[in-house]
């Protein structure tokens, strides 16, 4: 019988496997990081393939690690970083373009001209998101605007989009499954929150063909299976969802007025609030929470901060103060003050509640 379980956890700065047994024990863990692009102040982008290579890598260990083969494995599970925005030739399976991560700022200027036009309600009360670059619905249209040929080929359903699930899916499956979850679809700013359906107003909105969106499906459902040629055994892919959905889930928020706030690459605070979405009037952000099968889509409220663990990861690799990530508490605890000196780490702009595109860290 098989007793273990597969998860892919897809980040931002690394690709990790975890095998776990039926018990929830964990068996073994593999880890890779990959690189990070900075073509411009405020761009960040990934190379799919790359992403795509170091998760296999990260599976391969994970196998080896444990001695458990794939015919052990009942079944993956994948949560993902957010948003990052994907496209990619439909016949191929070749990415067009860099991913463009949710970090990323460079669309922050059609986000301003949208503001202009006075959409700012419109969004928030389909979407439960704020007209920010954060999002992934004007990453896609950048692509289309500026890879050439990219809008005349989407036009002719020969173009994909998808987040880092549907992209690790698209691949695992051969590209037989085109699917994304609702935890997912719901931070594109084209999913209408109430419906948690493609909404056909923002697509006219953005100029993207219905033809590049994947199917949203529950966040736990069997989609389809991994190929044998590409892990050794037909393995079904039953689980999705969002990395901060995945961790409030986790932490067993499954109650509305339950929240939870975790570090990573960002902090991002996520409170449930039941069966119905709920609108903030403090400038957080409404997201879909999770989705079992055949049940009522469960909603959040959130507060998004984009860069936590990230700032020691620059510390570490371009500041250069030390070598080893773990070592910032060490030096910081052999100080008595800040002497007056503040990093603000606004690398990418600041989130909740300020969502200001244009901030920049500074000493």
């Amino acid at each position: 019988m098989k007793k273990y379980i597969m998860a892919l956890d897809a980040g931002t700065t690394s690709n990790r496997c975890i095998l776990f047994d039926h018990d929830g024990k964990i068996c073994s863990v593999a880890q890779k990081e990959f690189t990070q692009y900075f073509p411009k102040p405020g761009w960040v982008e990934h190379d799919p393939m790359v992403i795509l290579e170091s998760q296999l890598l990260a599976m391969s260990e994970a196998f080896e690690k444990s001695g458990l083969s794939p015919t052990d494995i009942a079944g993956i599970g994948i949560t993902n970083q957010r948003e990052t925005t994907i496209v990619w030739d439909k016949n191929t399976g070749d990415p067009i373009c860099h991913a463009i991560v949710w970090q990323c700022r460079r669309t922050a200027e059609f986000c301003d001209s949208l503001k202009e036009k006075g959409l700012t309600e419109k969004f928030r009360q389909k979407t439960g998101l704020v007209l920010d670059a954060y999002f992934s619905g004007t990453k896609i249209r950048w692509i289309l605007d500026r890879v050439p040929g990219a809008r005349a080929r989407a036009e002719r359903g020969e173009l994909a989009f998808g987040t880092i699930d549907t992209w690790l899916i698209w691949k695992l499956t051969g590209g037989r499954v085109f699917v994304t979850d609702i935890t997912n679809a719901s931070r594109t700013m084209l999913c209408n929150l109430e419906t948690c359906r493609w909404d056909d107003e923002l697509l006219d909105i953005f100029g993207i063909p219905a033809s590049m969106l994947p199917e949203i499906v529950p966040s736990s459902c069997v989609v389809g299976e991994a190929l044998p040629e590409m892990l050794g055994a037909a393995i079904p892919v039953a689980g999705i969802a969002g990395d901060q959905q995945a961790a409030t889930f986790g932490q067993t928020c499954f109650e509305a007025g339950c929240a939870k706030n975790t570090y990573g690459t960002g902090g991002f605070l996520l409170m449930n609030v039941g069966s119905e979405p709920r609108m903030s009037q403090h400038r957080l952000i409404g997201t879909a929470a999770w989705q079992l099968c055949c049940e009522r889509t469960q909603y959040a409220l959130e507060g998004s901060v984009f860069v936590g663990g990230a700032v020691i990861q620059w510390l570490r690799d371009e500041m250069r103060f030390f070598s080893e990530s773990r070592d910032a508490e060490y030096y910081a605890c052999k100080v008595k003050d800040t002497g007056g000196v503040y990093l603000v780490p606004a690398f990418t702009g600041l989130g909740a509640p300020h969502w200001d595109m244009y901030a920049r860290g500074c000493l």
